[in-house]
């Protein structure tokens, strides 16, 4: 690596850690001013407030922002070099535009990993974190806590090809309920097998459903066997968190489990698959948003013009909030219409990807 390479990719990445401390302690600074009466009245001390809210609000926040601060770090760096006049003699060495380019797509990459495996392991605990606080300590403050959200009833649901369950009322809290009943049918929709239980409850020990007053009625061509059962261990292919009715489980779980449940979800064919799906997708396509935005940025700042890096930095968050709303945008259509989930991720990326071609092919070369 050569010292141009060394000295931009060091000026990226030094500028970037250095915008995502100063924002984040400014984000944390508003958000304490905001919920210092939440903390006083549930008599937390700081330890707690950092190590049970703290600890999941920062990196929910910072994966949130993080494209836009890479965005805003290459636009102000860069400017800085095209107002010193470094940009030019870098050019004039001989060094060609797409040469320069090299050093910001290596940081992308470094930056963009750190991202996408922020996605897949880290947010998703943080968001666990920030949400169990929330309930726990400001939305019952605030008197935002629905009590009764923690029980469902009448639940129906398809759990294998040809084999439903329908469940009468279920607490997600104690993992316990009532009026189970468990169905397969085979091809023709004739019914073999039934099975009822009075009440059920989750056994962490086995891992399995434990049923309670259980009736068990298997159906043959010409007869039919009924048996009963005070208690039974069934190892079904669901479990109490695909019984839970929260919208943000799944920002909640990590992307192996939220594959496995968009799979299981799809098999019941449930509704409100889209969200999980343009949650799945999102995953994968903001951080490649990295390297959209940083080609644009580069592209945008190393233009030496009026106003330096004041200009750029405006532009820079004029962008960042058109690539935000379009990002939302998108999600409402996939969430609420019928445009594809796939597309709901991916098309700020390819729309932005196509403005930050344009803008590449028209920079001062």
């Amino acid at each position: 690596m050569k010292k141009i390479d060394q000295y931009i990719l060091g000026k990226f990445l030094t500028t970037f850690f250095f915008c995502i401390i100063l924002f984040t302690v400014i984000i944390v600074v508003v958000d304490i001013s905001e919920k210092t009466d939440d903390f006083v009245k549930a008599n937390l001390s700081a330890w707690q407030i950092f190590s049970q809210y703290y600890i999941g609000f920062i990196p929910r926040i910072d994966a949130m922002l993080f494209p836009l601060f890479v965005f805003l770090s290459v636009i102000y760096f860069t400017s800085k070099m095209a107002g010193r006049s470094e940009i030019i003699a870098i050019l004039s060495s001989g060094t060609s535009f797409r040469r320069m380019l090299v050093p910001y797509m290596a940081g992308a990459f470094i930056l963009a990993g750190i991202l996408w495996m922020g996605y897949q392991y880290v947010v998703p605990k943080a968001n666990m974190k920030y949400g169990d606080f929330s309930k726990t300590y400001i939305d019952v403050n605030r008197g935002m806590l629905n009590t009764n959200k923690s029980y469902i009833q009448n639940l129906y649901f398809k759990v294998d090809k040809n084999a439903y369950v329908g469940i009468r009322g279920y607490d997600t809290v104690t993992k316990t309920g009532n009026g189970f009943f468990y169905q397969k049918f085979d091809d023709s929709s004739k019914l073999l097998y039934n099975l009822r239980a009075s009440t059920f409850n989750w056994d962490t020990a086995s891992l399995k459903w434990r049923l309670s007053n259980a009736v068990e009625r298997k159906i043959f061509p010409i007869s039919e066997q009924v048996s009963h059962a005070r208690q039974l261990l069934m190892n079904y292919n669901f479990k109490p968190i695909d019984l839970r009715k929260d919208e943000y489980l799944k920002d909640q779980m990590p992307t192996r489990q939220l594959d496995a449940y968009i799979e299981n979800e799809r098999l019941r064919g449930s509704e409100g698959l889209n969200d999980l799906l343009v949650e799945r997708y999102n995953r994968d396509a903001i951080p490649v948003s990295v390297f959209i935005l940083t080609v644009i940025g580069m592209a945008l700042a190393s233009r030496k013009v009026r106003g330096g890096s004041g200009a750029h930095i405006a532009i820079g968050v004029l962008l960042s909030v058109t690539y935000i709303l379009f990002s939302r945008f998108s999600v409402v259509f996939a969430t609420k219409g019928s445009f594809s989930p796939l597309l709901a991720a991916w098309t700020p990326n390819l729309v932005f990807g196509l403005l930050a071609f344009y803008i590449y092919k028209t920079a001062p070369k």
